[in-house]
């Protein structure tokens, strides 16, 4: 068999391997939360991050993915948490509190989006002005997916679709539970209901995800564990959502989510994983590598 022959089919052999995207969120949360993700990359198997403009160290970090071009880039959207929105308070009311800051969590957002509290043009207008922000920047955005999942609400969607439609970035993250409980199962109905909206109009997205369900607490036997769920599915896409976070950071204090950052990013780094995704059958990649529907 001649050179040729043998690339190609090492090149078809890899195409028959399943997708992996390994996603880091929260790019530019904090120094050490970037550094993090960049080294995952650099030194493991991290292929994608979602970069958050509301974030403390979002200008800074920003600015160090000139030197990752092979690490995917996507737009973490954030309409609750912590830090304040880009648009003034007084342009999004029905998005923020008495003080100007954002909902808390999900809970209280999606309490006032059921009771019809949720101005959508707000939605709109603080959510493209994260994406200018980060798009502005110089990030190429390859995917879209929002803070604590907020997008698989259906008002939520509705303006993010708006969003990458506008932008030609048609790729978005589905989040799934296995969980059987009453959060897990609504998930999961939203889950669906959103690879419905998708498909109709033509979007892109992995076919099996995970991370939810663990976010925040992927040491490595649970980050073991996860990979060989999402090989269980014998999907031909799949997405592990991570949170690494370096050792040692005082700037997450604020952040009171309870996560294992560090050991994620142990994980992410390990040869044990590594080789749990060679032996699994996954080939690494990102959004942008996503068959089109």
């Amino acid at each position: 068999m001649s050179t040729g022959s043998i690339a190609e089919a090492q090149r078809a052999a890899d195409r028959a391997r399943s997708l992996l995207i390994v996603n880091a969120d929260d790019f530019g949360l904090t120094e050490k939360v970037s550094e993090a993700i960049l080294h995952a990359h650099h030194e493991g198997i991290v292929t994608s991050t979602s970069v958050l403009a509301l974030a403390p160290d979002f200008e800074r970090s920003v600015a160090l993915l000139a030197d990752a071009p092979s690490l995917g880039t996507g737009a973490h959207l954030a309409l609750v948490g912590e830090d304040p929105p880009l648009c003034a308070a007084g342009d999004i009311p029905t998005l923020v509190d008495r003080r100007g800051r954002l909902w808390s969590s999900w809970r209280v957002f999606l309490s006032r989006a059921a009771a019809g509290r949720i101005d959508p043009d707000d939605l709109r207008r603080e959510l493209d002005a994260q994406y200018d922000a980060i798009a502005g920047a110089g990030v190429r955005v390859d995917h879209l997916d929002t803070h604590q999942n907020l997008h698989l609400w259906p008002l939520v969607a509705d303006a993010v679709l708006e969003l990458g439609e506008r932008h030609q970035v048609k790729v978005a993250r589905v989040t799934r539970s296995g969980e059987r409980g009453p959060i897990g199962v609504t998930v999961s109905r939203l889950a669906r209901r959103l690879e419905e909206r998708l498909d109709v109009r033509g979007w892109r997205y992995a076919q099996a995800s995970t991370g939810l369900d663990e976010a925040g607490h992927l040491d490595l036997p649970a980050m073991v564990g996860a990979l060989s769920r999402l090989a269980a599915t014998g999907a031909s896409s799949a997405e592990l959502a991570t949170h690494p976070g370096a050792p040692l950071d005082p700037a997450r204090a604020r952040y009171r989510w309870s996560y294992q950052w560090e050991d994620e990013y142990a994980a992410l780094r390990s040869g044990t994983v590594r080789a749990a995704v060679d032996e699994l059958g996954f080939r690494l990649g990102t959004f942008a590598d996503l068959d089109a529907p």
